[in-house]
């Protein structure tokens, strides 16, 4: 395996699109597919990855499909990147990112940070470790946004007969749509990048592509799949700082699959870890599930931030009408990762 890893190319090196890292991410993506990189080697470059595809306009999940599934040259890996953007690449992003790979460091913007968490948000942001954006997108842009997650997935909102119909592109209760002009509108709401920038301390913050949700009510036939409550960053401590958001597409009650967090858990978590008795696994659903899990009530339009070290997940839903939402993260180029998956 040392020699296959001593192979992959530089980051430094470009194809034909003139992108930094995207040949070696690739080179990566193959090795994992024919078993001779583990699928934690070179976490420390997770950031990159990310940030690659931030830059690109490209979702996590569409892209590890297309390296499993196809690309088997790089070639055709190029090919479908440019088919997927349309061709459309944010040159600027493109070559600040060139620039991080050139030099890994970037100085962070931290001038005319506008103020638009008040200090009572700060506060409550102090003990909880979430906030909620009131009216981050306005009612007429999620409600096109249902209309076009419901298009996408063949269904119509008022009709439960086909709400659990299957289809190619959903993947639980997440749906597997990324690119659309609407969705890119609501990514960069004003409200929620300025959000984003007050508690990061910086503009120079980058919006990520991911992927949108439907979460139906529960059946006698169809049971909530999860994902229940976990972490989506290692636990390896100290945690460092990391935000994550969601969009409430249509309002959303408690019982209606509502996002779900235990609030106040980023100051505790440091000891929770150091105490747990040997042998415990963290991520164990049951585990988190005793730490007091609170699900949050919004309105269409409304968006929450949560410290990512707060665990986190839906919950079933037992309304009557289904949950549609969107995910949208803001982070920095040079944002600290960990070095090992715990």
């Amino acid at each position: 395996m040392s020699s296959n890893i001593q192979h992959l190319s530089p980051s430094s090196d470009t194809g034909r699109l003139g992108i930094m890292h995207l040949k070696r991410y690739w080179e990566k993506g193959q090795m994992r597919k024919s078993g001779k990189l583990a699928n934690d080697a070179f976490f420390e470059e997770w950031n990159t990855d990310n940030a690659l595809l931030a830059a690109l306009g490209l979702g996590i999940e569409q892209t590890i499909v297309q390296l499993y599934n196809g690309a088997d040259s790089f070639a055709s890996f190029e090919k479908w990147v440019e088919t997927t953007v349309k061709g459309e690449y944010d040159i600027v992003k493109i070559n600040a990112f060139n620039r991080f790979i050139t030099s890994q460091t970037l100085p962070a913007d931290t001038a005319n940070i506008e103020l638009t968490l008040s200090e009572n948000d700060l506060d409550f942001w102090d003990r909880n470790g979430y906030v909620i954006i009131r009216d981050a997108v306005s009612k007429e842009d999620c409600k096109a946004t249902v209309k076009l997650i419901c298009d996408y997935i063949e269904i119509d909102q008022d009709d439960p007969s086909g709400w659990y119909n299957p289809h190619p592109g959903k993947q639980g209760i997440m749906v597997q749509l990324f690119q659309s002009p609407l969705l890119e509108k609501n990514r960069h709401s004003p409200k929620i990048k300025k959000a984003y920038e007050q508690l990061w301390g910086r503009k120079d913050i980058w919006v990520n592509t991911d992927r949108v949700g439907f979460n139906p009510p529960e059946t006698s036939f169809w049971k909530f799949p999860g994902p229940r409550m976990h972490w989506d960053v290692s636990l390896q401590l100290p945690i460092p700082f990391g935000l994550q958001g969601i969009l409430y597409l249509t309002d959303t009650a408690s019982d209606q699959g509502a996002f779900t967090l235990v609030p106040g858990f980023h100051t505790k978590v440091e000891e929770w870890l150091n105490n747990l008795p040997p042998d415990t696994n963290p991520r164990d659903e049951k585990v988190i599930a005793d730490l007091g899990p609170c699900s949050i009530a919004a309105h269409a339009g409304d968006f929450i931030i949560w410290h990512h070290a707060l665990p986190h997940g839906s919950c079933a839903n037992t309304s009557m009408v289904p949950r549609f939402v969107q995910y949208i993260n803001y982070a920095p180029l040079d944002m600290e990762v960990r070095e090992k998956w715990i």
